[in-house]
């Protein structure tokens, strides 16, 4: 694995010529009074270093010493209460830094770092600390312009270097991808089989929290949906208290984190193992929707023409319904379908569950490339108390959502695992 961080900061050193490229790791933050929110490294400093401990800083520099990380030095009384620190020599030697100091010692050693570079890639306004650090280093290395020396005079968006790199994935990448996708399937089967009438929503998530944890995902990626009856018509509901009643759907939007990459999963089944009239003429519209913008992700198209797609599809079922006036091009034009489908049908995966990555470059829309992965993910949402539309459709919302693989081939659905067709969906639930 070393290797492969390695090959990273490699790239990233052919793109810096006369620059240095300066992260930080994430913060910890309190959760209430002394007790801390769970760590996670920031995607960034995880994807050059593979270390994940806080109050560290990684600065790349085409000299030598090329990759140097200021780390927390290795205290015993500490990590009796904290866990272990790699500390200076761990750094150097689990790590592959060429040169490691302690964090304490920073506003020492970054000015010199920093020195007959004239270039600077950092992400400026993101952590306010490491701000004031990088432009006190800057502040002393103006002081020596009587010694033959320069400093950065230009301050880029690291982003601009690492994003793009992190929107194509590796090989590694993509197959713990898949391991992500494999678990929050597993998890998801098991919560069609155990959901019925009468049981809350959160021991269905605690269903899904238990299985992530069992398989090895060391966290969710985003916390968990679980909504019934018209708690699904609420985008992100997250209180999943509410008592689950025959008749009614299930929306699960949820997904795990394995070794930092995001799987991102929606379903929606019937509470009592069997959809209604209503409840499928709308998720049968959902669904060919979705499969018809999976069909189209390949290389060249972009997340606009997809989503152009399931707003086609979602609109002329609606139409068809009787739920939105046609016809189809005059209301997609006047955002007639809006009502019921008011998001966007897909977003990067990756290392975040909303990865990073350009959509747009000059205004257009940037097409897709092979090793991206991306999400698919239409829905429809019927409000419990939209008096204008059929009682029967009220109080039910649908979302069916893929994590889909761009390849040269037929796109690569890395949460196939999970049914979605009616009779699939209807089995798993009586199963």
């Amino acid at each position: 694995m070393l290797a492969q961080y390695a090959d990273r900061r490699g790239r990233v050193l052919e793109s810096l010529t006369d620059g240095c490229l300066v992260l930080g790791a994430a913060p910890t933050a309190i959760r209430n009074n002394d007790i801390e929110h769970e760590y996670r490294q920031d995607s960034d400093f995880q994807y050059l270093t593979g270390f994940d401990e806080p109050e560290a800083l990684l600065v790349l520099r085409p000299t030598a010493p090329r990759f140097v990380l200021f780390v927390r030095p290795k205290d015993p009384e500490r990590e009796v209460w904290d866990g272990y620190r790699a500390g200076v020599d761990g750094a150097q030697q689990a790590f592959g830094a060429d040169a490691a100091y302690p964090i304490a010692e920073l506003a020492e050693r970054l000015p010199d770092l920093l020195e007959n570079h004239s270039k600077l890639f950092t992400r400026i306004g993101r952590e306010p600390r490491l701000d004031a650090q990088i432009f006190a280093a800057l502040a002393v290395l103006r002081k020596r312009v009587k010694q033959r020396k320069w400093w950065p005079t230009e301050v880029h968006d690291s982003a601009k270097l690492l994003h793009p790199m992190r929107l194509l994935k590796s090989d590694e990448e993509l197959a713990l991808m898949r391991r992500a996708a494999k678990i929050s399937a597993e998890a998801h089967l098991a919560a069609m089989a155990f959901t019925k009438p009468g049981a809350h929503e959160y021991e269905v998530e605690a269903l899904l929290r238990s299985m992530f944890r069992k398989a090895g995902a060391q966290r969710l990626a985003y916390e968990c949906i679980v909504g019934s009856g018209p708690n699904a018509t609420v985008l992100h509901y997250r209180q999943n208290d509410r008592k689950m009643q025959a008749g009614e759907l299930l929306l699960i939007d949820a997904g795990c984190e394995f070794d930092f990459y995001a799987s991102d999963i929606t379903r929606t089944f019937p509470v009592n193992g069997s959809f209604s009239k209503p409840q499928r003429e709308l998720y049968e519209v959902v669904l060919a929707a979705q499969e018809a913008s999976i069909a189209a992700a390949v290389p060249g198209a972009t997340l606009d023409a997809l989503h152009d797609i399931s707003v086609r599809v979602l609109t002329q079922g609606l139409v068809d319904l009787s739920l939105v006036k046609g016809p189809v091009d005059e209301a997609i034009e006047e955002g007639r379908y809006k009502k019921y489908y008011m998001h966007r049908t897909s977003h990067y995966l990756g290392m975040d569950v909303h990865d990073v990555g350009d959509y747009y470059q000059r205004g257009e829309p940037c097409p897709l490339r092979e090793r991206q992965v991306i999400t698919v993910e239409p829905g429809l949402y019927v409000a419990a108390n939209d008096t204008e539309t059929p009682e029967r459709y009220r109080g039910i919302g649908i979302r069916i959502e893929d994590d889909v693989a761009i390849t040269a081939a037929a796109p690569e659905v890395l949460s196939a695992g999970v049914p979605k067709s009616v009779d699939d969906v209807q089995r798993a639930c009586l199963a």
